[in-house]
């Protein structure tokens, strides 16, 4: 939160105490995330050195054969940091280090984008060795990738600028600039994301001609002038300075000294404004040209100065990179040792402790001998009143079932013959004149009516006998029938006989007949649907149902709330089971219930 509201100052101070303590805990989880976040905030400052640093202390916690993303991201910013710095050794072996890890890795966006950037980076290290075979050949396969990715558009472009970039600097003209021009023509398709993009394009093609020597002036006078024009409406300082460069070398072969005094002033200015060497290098020697006497000397001079300290800073960035490395190794070193002589402190205190409780332990062991054959005989009698209980509750089981067939019965033969009695009675009364009465009778005789059903159906439910384990599925398929014929909708009902009912334990019977009624009652109320099709099957040790229906369906994402899914979902619950729901308007319901099969 810190870093992308750009509060750095908490945002450094919280991870350096997370780092702190968690070297305290030797959690080196916590190590790794609060050094590598350290390294990705100082890479975005361009403070390479304690980028390095922290980067490469995350790389200390990971195994050696450890392979995952976050590992190759580390590789992937030492790598960077090394070409950035031209230490191309180091940065080479980091990337390569980094590509065998994503190689073992399922490709998805992110590992795509990683490999990406990889063989962009090895691209680079290869045109600034010279190698220009695998120069190309690190940039085409950065091409490949991006056009892997769901959103490598952008990526795609950026690769094939370099590529361009590389011909150029080989001396093969003809090709960059064929590169180029297509980037040109496909502008439209990425002129909102990438605006600066344009204008770099037009300084590349212009600087290509320059370079080939087969160019028109005023082609690319007018195209470089557009460019410092956009780049400057951007606020594009980078590419200002590299229209004002070319700018000024064109001018500066055609005999237009002080335009090209203007421009190359411009570009040195905009390069020590933005602290870029290369750049300034390429302006000073330059401006060495358009001025005589001591002042194109002193311009030499500097631009002499400039590049001989670049080179001794070259020099020194690899010894820069291993004393890091040396540095962090270390402190890890020491961290180990550490940890080495606490272990031994450690066992000595658990031997003496152990030494304690042995003595204790046999101390106490002849009372405890009479105490245990006072537990056993208690255990005895323990025993003796459990298997009472057990007893006493299979008697309470039996006579609750058989009052539960009782209740059945008086309910359906008593009070479902009265309540008919009843219904029989108001509908002759129906042959009264007098319409509104007729109309009230009519309502009253549908409300028995409905108390009725109601009541056989509970009827029907209580004298259900889950706990007669053979016929579960004839049960099951009475309810399917009964159901559906109610609901007016057609029906295939599917089972598997690879199950011993018998022995499924009678709760989860139960909580699977309540599950398909109430997905039956859903599909009625809701769905509007005309046909449902069910499956029970087994697959390894699960119950599976299937319960599929061609009505309206509904959006998963905002239908969950009702009180049929919640009870759906409870009763899954209840029996460690799993419900998962598949629908889209318009395209039916589909529901998958997953049930242990425990026995």
């Amino acid at each position: 939160m810190y870093f992308s509201n750009e509060k750095y100052e908490p945002y450094i101070y919280f991870n350096k105490e997370n780092l702190r303590l968690s070297e305290s805990l030797r959690d080196t989880v916590a190590i790794k995330v609060a050094s590598r976040n350290l390294g990705s905030y100082y890479l975005y400052k361009e403070q390479n050195d304690s980028s390095y640093y922290y980067y490469s202390k995350a790389l200390d916690y990971f195994k050696i054969n450890e392979v995952n993303l976050e590992k190759a991201e580390s590789l992937l910013a030492l790598a960077d940091i090394q070409q950035e710095e031209k230490a191309y050794t180091g940065a080479e072996e980091d990337a390569i280090s980094a590509i065998k890890i994503l190689n073992q890795l399922p490709k998805n966006e992110e590992i795509l984008q990683t490999y990406w950037s990889l063989y962009n980076i090895l691209g680079f290290i290869s045109e600034s060795t010279l190698n220009k075979d695998k120069t190309l050949e690190y940039h085409d396969k950065s091409i490949w990738y991006s056009k892997q990715m769901k959103d490598g558009f952008l990526y795609e472009i950026s690769s094939i600028n370099n590529k361009a970039n590389a011909f150029r600097k080989f001396g093969e003209h003809d090709k960059a600039l064929e590169l180029y021009y297509n980037l040109l023509n496909s502008y439209s398709k990425y002129e909102n994301d990438e605006p600066d993009f344009y204008p770099t394009l037009l300084i590349n093609i212009s600087k290509t001609k320059f370079e080939s020597g087969n160019y028109e002036f005023k082609d690319i006078k007018s195209n470089l002038e557009k460019a410092y024009n956009l780049c400057s409406g951007l606020d594009y300082q980078n590419g200002v300075m590299a229209a004002c460069l070319e700018l000024s070398r064109l001018y500066l072969k055609h005999n237009k000294t002080d335009l090209a005094r203007n421009y190359g002033n411009e570009a040195l200015n905009i390069s020590n404004e933005v602290s870029n060497n290369e750049y300034k290098m390429e302006a000073l020697l330059t401006l060495s040209y358009l001025y005589d006497g001591d002042k194109g000397k002193d311009l030499l001079r500097e631009h002499i100065g400039l590049s001989d300290s670049l080179q001794r800073e070259a020099r020194l960035v690899n010894n820069k990179f291993a004393r890091v490395k040396f540095d962090t190794d270390q402190i890890e070193a020491k961290n180990k040792e550490i940890s080495r002589n606490n272990i031994i402190l450690i066992e000595t205190l658990i031997g003496l402790f152990i030494t304690g409780v042995l003595i204790y332990v046999i101390l106490l062991q002849r009372a405890k001998n009479k105490e245990l054959k006072l537990v056993q005989e208690q255990q005895k009698v323990n025993e003796e009143i459990y298997n009472l209980m057990l007893g006493q509750q299979d008697k309470v089981e039996e006579a609750r079932a058989q009052e539960k067939i009782r209740v059945s019965k008086d309910l359906h033969d008593g009070v479902l013959g009265r309540l008919f009695g009843v219904r029989l009675s108001l509908d002759s009364l129906n042959f009264l004149d007098g319409k509104e009465a007729m109309k009230n009778r009519s309502n009253y005789i549908g409300q028995l009516k409905t108390i009725e059903d109601d009541i056989r159906k509970i009827s029907h439910e209580m004298n259900t006998d889950f706990v007669s384990g053979s016929g579960f599925m004839d049960i099951v398929a009475e309810l399917v029938e009964n159901q559906t014929k109610a609901y007016g909708f057609t029906y295939d009902f599917n089972y598997t006989d690879d199950f011993s009912w018998e022995f499924v334990l009678n709760k989860t019977k139960i909580n699977m007949y309540r599950i398909l009624q109430e997905s039956m009652q859903n599909i009625y109320k809701h769905a509007g649907a005309k046909h449902v099709k069910i499956d029970i099957l087994r697959e390894k040790d699960e119950i599976i149902i299937y319960i599929v229906d061609d009505g309206k369906g509904f959006d998963t994402t905002k239908s969950k709330k009702g009180i049929g899914l919640k009870n759906m979902n409870s009763r899954v619950k209840d029996v460690k089971g799993e419900i998962l729901f598949f629908s889209e308007p318009e395209k039916g319901t589909k529901v998958q219930v997953k049930i242990p099969y425990i026995t």
